[in-house]
């Protein structure tokens, strides 16, 4: 982005996309960079296969990675769970020892949210931000232009987010 900082669009897939077109991304380890990409660009498309499609999150994704600076991760293990309810647990690497290093050096929490329950992603989204030690949520909100589910048979299903809003 130093040589590019406005990007025409940002196309990537998600983890989960609900039907406010609420995202959850950052499975693979890279959100903050992912997120500051997407904030860089004037259109975002989200392509994602059809088991990613769900009513409301955590129907088919089971957490929200949040980057945390390694000398937070304890205290935001911590605190996490109490101010938001559900689980946290540090994303352990599987072929080496230790945590999961992000692209930046920090660490990933992966918080198991309670599922079926109404909730205020904005609100949760601020809190969690506004935690410190805590570099990034993997929840992207309000910022889709166009998601496409791929089906089994081929189908693609083009959906505008911004006429939905």
């Amino acid at each position: 982005l130093d040589g590019t900082p406005e990007l025409d669009v940002c196309i990537d897939g998600a983890d989960e996309v609900d039907e406010h077109f609420t995202l959850i991304k950052g499975g693979g380890g890279c959100l903050a960079r992912e997120k500051i990409v997407q904030h860089a660009a004037q259109k975002f498309f989200v392509i994602a296969d059809s088991s990613k499609e769900s009513t409301q999150l955590g129907e088919h994704y089971g957490y929200i990675p949040i980057e945390v600076l390694p000398f937070a991760a304890s205290s935001v293990l911590r605190s996490l769970p109490r101010t938001e309810g559900g689980t946290a647990q540090l994303r352990m690497a599987v072929k080496k020892c230790g945590p999961v290093l992000t692209d930046n050096n920090n660490y990933i929490i992966d918080w198991t949210f309670e599922k079926n329950k109404p909730r205020d992603w904005k609100e949760i989204q601020l809190r969690i931000a506004n935690t410190p030690g805590v570099v990034e949520t993997g929840l992207f909100i309000g910022v889709v232009d166009k998601v496409y589910f791929a089906y089994p048979d081929g189908n693609v299903k083009e959906i505008d987010a911004r006429k939905k809003h």
